[in-house]
C-alpha cells in the first residue's frame, strides 16, 4: 500500500537547500583546500597545483549554482518564462564530464518557467539512471508551450533507481522518510503536476527512456 507524501512547505524548503549544499559544499571544500596549500607551500610544482584546483572547483561551484538558480529558484515573478538556451547552457555545465555528455535538441524559445525548471530537473533525474556516466539525449516533443520532452540515457549499468517512480508520482519511500537524495525527485513531481505534466518510465538493455507530456 502506497502513502502519499504529506510534507510542510517548510520542510520541503529546508531540504531543497540542504541538497543545494550537497551539490556545492565538495568544490567550495576543495577551493578551501588549494588557499591552504598555498599558504602552506613554498614548492612551485604544488602551488601550480593548488591553482589548478582552485581554478577547476570554482568553475564547478559556479556551475552548480547557477543550474540551482534555475532548476530550484524563483526565476522571477509568478507568469515568468526562461530561455531554454540559457537552461541548455547550465544543464551543460552541471552535467557534462568527461564520464558524461548531453546531446540537446530542444529549440532556444521563451518557455513558461515551471515547464523549463521541470525539464532542468528532469535532466538531475536522468543522470540517477547512469550512475557510471554515459550519453543523455534531450529532444522537445510537440510543439510550444503544450509540447513535452523526452529524455534517453545510454550507458553501462543503467537502471531506474528504487524508489525513484514512487517518488515522482508523490509516493512516500520505504520507511516513510524524506531525505536530501530523494527531494529532488520528489520536488521533479511536484513540477510536473503543478506545470501540468505526466510522467513515465521506461527501461530496456543499456537505455531509460523519460517522456513528459501533457496530462
Amino acid at each position: 500500500m502506497t502513502t502519499a507524501i504529506d510534507l510542510d512547505k517548510l520542510d520541503l524548503a529546508a531540504l531543497l537547500c540542504s541538497r543545494v549544499c550537497h551539490d556545492v559544499i565538495s568544490p567550495v571544500g576543495a577551493i578551501v583546500n588549494g588557499l591552504e596549500v598555498l599558504d602552506d607551500e613554498d614548492d612551485p610544482s604544488m602551488k601550480a597545483f593548488a591553482l589548478d584546483l582552485i581554478a577547476k572547483s570554482a568553475k564547478q561551484a559556479s556551475a552548480r549554482l547557477q543550474f540551482a538558480r534555475l532548476a530550484f529558484g524563483a526565476a522571477g515573478s509568478a507568469g515568468a518564462q526562461i530561455d531554454t538556451g540559457d537552461a541548455e547552457k547550465v544543464a551543460r555545465g552541471f552535467i557534462e564530464d568527461d564520464r558524461t555528455s548531453v546531446e540537446w535538441h530542444v529549440p532556444r524559445v521563451l518557455s513558461p518557467k515551471n515547464k523549463v525548471k521541470l525539464l532542468l530537473n528532469l535532466m538531475v533525474v536522468a543522470t540517477s539512471t547512469i550512475p557510471r556516466g554515459g550519453k543523455i539525449l534531450v529532444i522537445a516533443t510537440g510543439e510550444g508551450d503544450e509540447g513535452g520532452f523526452r529524455l534517453t540515457t545510454e550507458g553501462s549499468h543503467s537502471r531506474i533507481p528504487p524508489h525513484l517512480i514512487a517518488l515522482l508520482a508523490g509516493e512516500a519511500p520505504e520507511g516513510g522518510a524524506l531525505d536530501a537524495h530523494a527531494i529532488q525527485p520528489h520536488y521533479t513531481g511536484l513540477l510536473a503536476r503543478a506545470a501540468g505534466y505526466r510522467l513515465s518510465l521506461g527501461h530496456a538493455g543499456e537505455s531509460v527512456e523519460i517522456a513528459a507530456e501533457k496530462a
